[in-house]
């Protein structure tokens, strides 16, 4: 199993199709064996999902993300947890464990719709605490 998270300061990022960094971790038996930070290296949305594919991600811990990106996440074979914040390196260790808290509905959409970022790319309301 390859898991990326969508990072920065060591927190999970809040805009996936924003982030210049993911943190991935191979995991081997429930446990992760390695962890190293990879640079996006100014890829955006849709080719984010190219991007972990060919990394051989399989799975995905994420803030926000949009509806398209979800898609080529699907498209790409790529599971995906969203609406997720907080330590980066607990959250794997949470979803690991079968406790990871997320929200299947969590998006950012940049066009409006009752939804509004804040300092920080937090996602509002739509992202669960």
């Amino acid at each position: 199993m390859k898991i990326a998270v969508t990072f920065e300061n060591e927190q999970v990022f809040q805009h996936f199709g924003h982030t210049e960094f993911f943190k991935i971790y191979d995991v081997e038996d429930g446990k992760v064996t390695k962890a190293v930070v990879v640079s996006t290296a100014g890829s955006g949305h849709g080719a984010l999902a190219g991007f972990l594919a060919a990394l051989g991600v399989d799975t995905l811990i994420c803030g926000g993300i949009g509806g398209g990106a979800q898609m080529a996440l699907q498209q790409a074979g790529i599971r995906f947890f969203g609406g997720v914040q907080g330590s980066a390196d607990l959250a794997v260790e949470d979803l690991l464990a079968g406790r990871l808290s997320y929200d299947p509905t969590a998006k950012c959409d940049h066009h409006g719709e009752g939804h509004h970022h804040h300092g920080g790319h937090n996602c509002g309301s739509s992202c669960s605490h």
